[in-house]
């Protein structure tokens, strides 16, 4: 029988008693219906997990028993960061979640000039939070134990100087394809464009801060599915795909 697997932010540590917080909790004992003495595995993000026990389920607490400790680890040795235009609705919460499904390490939500989605400053930290959520999902989902890292909420401008590696930009418009390009460390930075994809400057700005223009194929892709295609790509190349 699969045993379900639950990201939590806390500290694990073998045959230790743990409460769970209150997302952790519900998700245990009202979508997934678990009931005392089952067992559950855990994992904080930060490498490997632990086979737990439940000990107490109720409205008020659920709590587990921590046991051993697994050495899990599915990351791809090639690290990818990567610079998400932000786009509207479910398209930025799937390009998300199957990021994190790719492997990605990295995501930065991008305002760029042609992002139809605006925020007021008090909502940047709730959709923050909200696709750092879906983040954890897709680890659960995936076996992942490292959490990938969110940046704030950033300006195009701003993202695209501090970057690393390999630094590619999707265009449709340009020359150059993934193939003819190798990174000199397994670092890699992409950078997709919202969904009416980057204005001149930007184009501009990004060559300037180092980033190649890279086409992926003859055909126009739309923004969740160039960054997917982008990763799944790099990953054969140069990550684990071809493992």
């Amino acid at each position: 029988m699969r045993i379900s697997r639950l990201y939590v932010p806390l500290a694990l540590a073998q045959n230790q008693s743990i409460e769970l917080d209150d997302d952790s909790a519900h998700y245990i004992r009202t979508v997934l219906r678990l009931k005392k003495d089952q067992a559950v595995i855990l994992f904080n993000g930060t490498g490997g997990e632990f086979l737990c026990t439940l000990t107490e389920i109720s409205r008020k607490t659920v709590a587990a028993n921590v046991g051993v400790w697994h050495e899990r680890n599915v990351e791809s040795p090639l690290s990818v960061s990567l610079g998400l235009g932000i786009s509207r609705g479910d398209r930025m919460d799937w390009a998300v979640q199957k990021s994190v499904e790719l492997g990605v390490r990295h995501i930065t939500p991008l305002l760029t000039e042609r992002c139809v989605v605006n925020f007021k400053d008090d909502k940047k930290q709730l959709r923050l939070q909200h696709w750092q959520k879906i983040a954890q999902h897709a680890c659960e989902q995936s076996g992942r134990t490292i959490l990938p890292s969110f940046g704030n909420i950033d300006q195009l401008a701003t993202w695209a100087s501090q970057q690393q590696g390999l630094k590619i930009f999707l265009d449709p418009h340009a020359d150059t394809s993934l193939q003819a390009l190798t990174p000199d460390t397994l670092q890699v930075t992409l950078l997709a464009g919202p969904e009416g994809g980057f204005s001149e400057t930007e184009r501009a700005l990004a060559q300037t801060a180092g980033f190649i223009p890279v086409r992926l194929g003859a055909r126009i892709l739309r923004t969740e599915t160039a960054a997917l295609s982008a990763l799944a790509a790099v990953q054969t190349l140069w990550g684990d795909f071809a493992q």
